[in-house]
């Protein structure tokens, strides 16, 4: 009976065609939007993971209260001991200090006097220390668009669109003005190393990245900083074990009541990443679902036209003494290799574009003008073992549905009236 359906799919592409059709375009727009989406939050993770959020995050318990502001008046201090104390209690992260500020870039003249002025969101980094991470971590070499990396202390980059807008070149000095922890006004004069392009709109329209010891001593921030970052040892980010460890250390900490106090935060605990996650692991089988559904109804009005133009056929096959249920059988088997097919060829199709989205991406930077988030400019797919498999939900469970719904019409056929019919 194989043999007889597959024959029959291959000469008769009027019966086949247009559902193999059907069901490839429904698979190729889920399979695409699958790895799509894997392929914006893996970058908007990742991206968020480096430049803000680690794997782990250590802050004072008030600084986690207000973070998005920046409140380096609230900020942990006795850095170093802690920072000793997490290589022993976890020795399976690596951990950085940093610092984020806020302030004003001032650029002077020949005379000294101000010639241009911009507001800059900075991010101080363990950029000296010979192991220090950072340097990998973020890309900083990679990302210079002029001049060089800080050598020395005093050394600072700056965006290199935010450079073109002041009409700052590197080896100028210039001057950060901003507060200190205690509240008082700060000034401190920096070199221009070089500029950069991190390719992430938010962080490129005035980004200032300086060394943390650096700005340790121009805010008054001795042994103190904003955030202690941690990362898994290879990098891979495990929301089950990060969550062990930040539970582990807060346990540690909780009978310390003082608001300045240490609180871990894994991942997924900042920044509203559980609700996010939420919503992507929810679209996507309702996605599935809709596609499902649609194509349902599309391939069951299909098979009640093709019921009616094989009116004749499924007579003669009744005629020559096929079972009513034997015939609806060998309906739903065509209907599995229609949809098997045309799965193939839509998640074939697929993959394609996925796989040249994943190694060539998308700039999608004009559309993030005044976007907030740390996320890439470069849009990518990315490709999973899943995107392989995820087509054929769809693309038989619809092709099935449709063929079952319309099969019905086997049973409507009356016996009795088959030699009137073949007559005619």
């Amino acid at each position: 009976m194989i043999k007889f359906i597959l024959k029959g799919i291959l000469r008769d592409r009027s019966r086949s065609l247009f559902p193999v059709l059907v069901v490839a375009i429904g698979v190729f727009l889920t399979v695409l939007f699958y790895s799509y989406m894997g392929g914006v939050m893996t970058s908007f993770l990742d991206t968020s993971a480096k430049f803000d959020t680690g794997h782990l995050k250590i802050m004072s318990r008030a600084y986690a209260e207000n973070s998005d502001q920046m409140p380096n008046d609230l900020a942990y201090i006795g850095v170093e001991r802690l920072m000793n104390e997490l290589k022993k209690d976890f020795p399976g992260y690596v951990w950085t200090k940093r610092i984020r500020f806020g302030g004003l870039l001032d650029v002077p003249d020949d005379s000294g006097e101000t010639r241009a002025q911009g507001p800059v969101a900075g991010l101080a980094l363990d950029l000296f220390t010979p192991d220090s991470l950072e340097w990998k971590l973020l890309g900083i070499k990679d990302s210079i668009v002029q001049g060089n990396a800080p050598e020395k202390p005093g050394e600072i980059l700056i965006s290199d669109e935010f450079a073109k807008r002041l009409g700052i070149s590197p080896g100028e000095t210039v001057t950060l003005i901003g507060s200190t922890m205690y509240g008082s006004m700060a000034a401190a004069n920096f070199t221009v190393a070089g500029t950069v392009h991190f390719g992430i709109t938010a962080l490129d329209r005035g980004a200032v990245v300086a060394d943390v010891t650096d700005i340790q001593m121009a805010l008054d921030m001795e042994d103190a900083a904003g955030e202690i970052l941690g990362f898994f040892d290879n990098f891979v980010y495990r929301e089950e074990e990060a969550g062990l460890a930040a539970l582990k250390f807060n346990v540690k900490y909780e009978g310390e009541k003082d608001e300045f106090s240490p609180v871990m935060m894994s991942l997924h605990e900042q920044g509203g990443m559980i609700d996010m996650m939420g919503m992507i692991n929810l679209y996507l089988p309702v996605l599935v679902i809709v596609f499902v559904i649609i194509m349902s109804i599309v391939l069951w009005n299909a098979g009640l036209i093709g019921s009616l133009r094989r009116y004749g056929e499924i007579g003669v096959r009744l005629a020559m003494g096929e079972s009513k249920g034997h015939l609806y059988r060998s309906t739903i088997i065509e209907s599995i290799f229609l949809g098997v097919i045309g799965t193939v060829i839509g998640t074939a199709l697929a993959l394609v574009i996925a796989f040249w989205l994943q190694e060539k991406g998308f700039n999608i930077s004009q559309m993030m003008q005044s976007s907030t988030l740390l996320m890439n400019d470069v849009i990518r797919a990315k490709v999973t073992p899943m995107s392989f498999v995820i087509g054929f939900i769809p693309g038989l469970l619809s092709n099935v549905f449709g063929s079952s719904i319309a099969g019905i019409g086997i049973y409507k056929r009356k016996t009795a009236q088959l030699m009137k019919e073949l007559e005619v």
